[in-house]
Order: C-alpha cells, then sequence, then structure tokens
C-alpha cells in the first residue's frame, strides 16, 4: 500500500514539475523570418515595432516599452566563422564597445559572462551585460551571436534593472531560442 502511495505522489509531483515548464513556455510566443534565416521565441504582450535604418524586428513591451528585443544582421568580412571572430569574450567586449556603449554615447556595457554552446551543428555566444546609462539609470542586457551563411546574427535583449529580478527567466528562455538556419 505505501508503495502505491509513494508511486501516485511521484507522479503527482512530476505532473507538477513538468507542467511549471509548460507555463513558462505559455508565456512566450515564436518568431520566425524564412527569408533571413532565423527564429525566436518572445514573450506575450510584446508587440513588433518598426525602426527605420535599424534592427531586421524588434519587439517591445506594451507596458514598459523600453525593454525590448531584437535582431541585427550584419555582414561578416571574408566569411569568417564565429569561432575566428574572436573567443565569447573577446566578441562580447567588441559587441559592447561598438553596439552597447560606443564612444560618445555616454553609455558604459560591462560583460558580465560570456559563454558558447552549439546547437544544430552551429555555434552561439551568449552573452550578459550591465548597461550604464548616462541619467545614472542600469539596464540589463543579454545577447546571442551566431554566423550562418555569411552572416553575423545578433539577438539582443534590454530590460530595465529594477525588473530584471522579474522577467529574468522569461528574457533567458527567449534568448536562448534563438536559432539561425
Amino acid at each position: 500500500m505505501w508503495k502505491k502511495i509513494g508511486l501516485i505522489l511521484l507522479l503527482v509531483l512530476s505532473f507538477s514539475f513538468s507542467s511549471s515548464g509548460v507555463a513558462a513556455a505559455a508565456g512566450l510566443k515564436n518568431f520566425v523570418d524564412t527569408n533571413d534565416g532565423y527564429e525566436f521565441l518572445y514573450p506575450n504582450g510584446w508587440v513588433q515595432v518598426k525602426v527605420a535604418d535599424g534592427p531586421a524586428v524588434v519587439f517591445h513591451d506594451i507596458i514598459e516599452p523600453s525593454e525590448n528585443i531584437s535582431v541585427v544582421i550584419s555582414p561578416v568580412p571574408g566569411g569568417k566563422t564565429l569561432a575566428e571572430l574572436g573567443t565569447p569574450g573577446e566578441v562580447g567586449y567588441k559587441l559592447g564597445k561598438n553596439a552597447l556603449a560606443p564612444e560618445g554615447s555616454g553609455r558604459e556595457a560591462e560583460l558580465i559572462d560570456a559563454a558558447q554552446r552549439e546547437i544544430d551543428g552551429k555555434l552561439y555566444y551568449k552573452l550578459e551585460y550591465l548597461i550604464k546609462l548616462p541619467n545614472n539609470q542600469k539596464r540589463h542586457n543579454l545577447a546571442n551571436v551566431a554566423v550562418s551563411r555569411g552572416k553575423l546574427f545578433t539577438f539582443n535583449a534590454s530590460v530595465t534593472e529594477r525588473r530584471w529580478s522579474r522577467v529574468k527567466r522569461l528574457i533567458e528562455d527567449s534568448i536562448n531560442s534563438f536559432k539561425v538556419y
């Protein structure tokens, strides 16, 4: 009898843990760009906005419009691979210096973490930054970088530091979902 009760309890607990993963996935929607060859998940309640001469795609939170995700596509000189562009730390330093906090912007980008992983034979660098703005506000940025078909894809998410602890898991799930073809 105790074995049956233990088995039932184990099943109930395993279903409750697996349904919490479903709840996290339920908080995200899928975006696919078959022309440029990438896809990612973005948070429910975020809307796509058009930015002239900007990223390929931008979504922002309708409640906190300064919180956003975007994809920037750039040519890769000489058809280099991501590894040939540098280590995760080197690429992260360049991205911070050239895109997130370029000279004269008044912003500072501190690279907190840089890691690499491989998905379906493609190399990705995941980068994490703390951004200090000129008005002393802070933002948290995550980026996922990959090279495919001679192009550098940078998927970036930016949220206010004050809300970071509340949206961290959702943003990490979104950043980790990014794939290029």
